[in-house]
């Protein structure tokens, strides 16, 4: 990938974390996240805190062309429905869409001014697999896919517009449902392909849809699932 301006929101850990380090190689990053765990100082990236669920959301100072958003945060708030209150619903919700609507409406503007701008957003197998006490995420990561499709034919021709939907993948936000082994082992056996998805599947997906390699490609939902969503083992 040429050197870009790239924004990737939930920087600090995960698939975030992966992308910093593998995009920051030849790219000028952007990062943002409540924290600066895990963030080796590299001259290409400036990073800033941000809390996603915030009011008001201040970005600081950008470049005026802005060649890419990958926005990474996400919830696992996994409870049986009975047991979900309505503020559980709404802060998934603020999470995983609200936060990227504000930052979108943000910079939609330096977008606009480039070649090849491309936005990436984070879905969940989730929403197109009905599975046990999913709810909140499910319903908040539906609205994700809905908003990817809608914005992808309103932002056309000018920037592209996608979504990953990964299956369980092992991160710090999965961390306890990989606890043990034999939770391991029974999570890479829900897979056709046998194995719980790692950071680089993720980071590898979004860099292709970041790059010219995908240019043909918006308005989609990649599924980067071991097979999960369309194949019965």
């Amino acid at each position: 990938m040429e050197n870009k301006n790239i924004i990737i929101v939930g920087a600090s850990s995960g698939i975030g974390e992966g992308l910093v380090k593998k995009m920051s190689e030849k790219n000028t990053i952007f990062a943002y996240s409540r924290s600066k765990r895990n963030m080796d100082e590299n001259q290409n990236v400036q990073f800033k805190s941000l809390d996603v669920t915030a009011e008001k959301i201040d970005l600081g100072e950008l470049p005026d062309v802005i060649d890419g958003l990958v926005y990474c945060p996400g919830t696992i708030n996994l409870k049986p429905f009975r047991r979900l209150t309505e503020e559980d619903f709404v802060n998934d919700f603020r999470v995983n869409v609200t936060g990227a609507i504000k930052i979108i409406q943000q910079i939609y503007p330096n977008l606009r001014k480039s070649q090849s701008a491309s936005i990436v957003m984070f879905s969940t197998v989730a929403v197109s697999v009905g599975m046990n006490f999913h709810s909140t995420v499910a319903a908040s990561k539906g609205a994700v896919e809905g908003l990817v499709k809608s914005l992808a034919a309103e932002f056309a021709p000018k920037i592209r517009v996608n979504a990953i939907a990964p299956s369980l993948t092992d991160t710090p936000l999965a961390e306890s449902l990989l606890s043990t082994d034999s939770r391991r082992e029974n999570s890479a056996n829900m897979h056709p392909l046998k194995r719980v998805g790692n950071i680089d599947d993720q980071v590898n997906a979004a860099i292709f849809l970041l790059g010219s390699e995908s240019s043909w490609i918006t308005g989609q939902i990649l599924h980067v699932d071991g097979g999960l969503s369309t194949i019965k083992s």
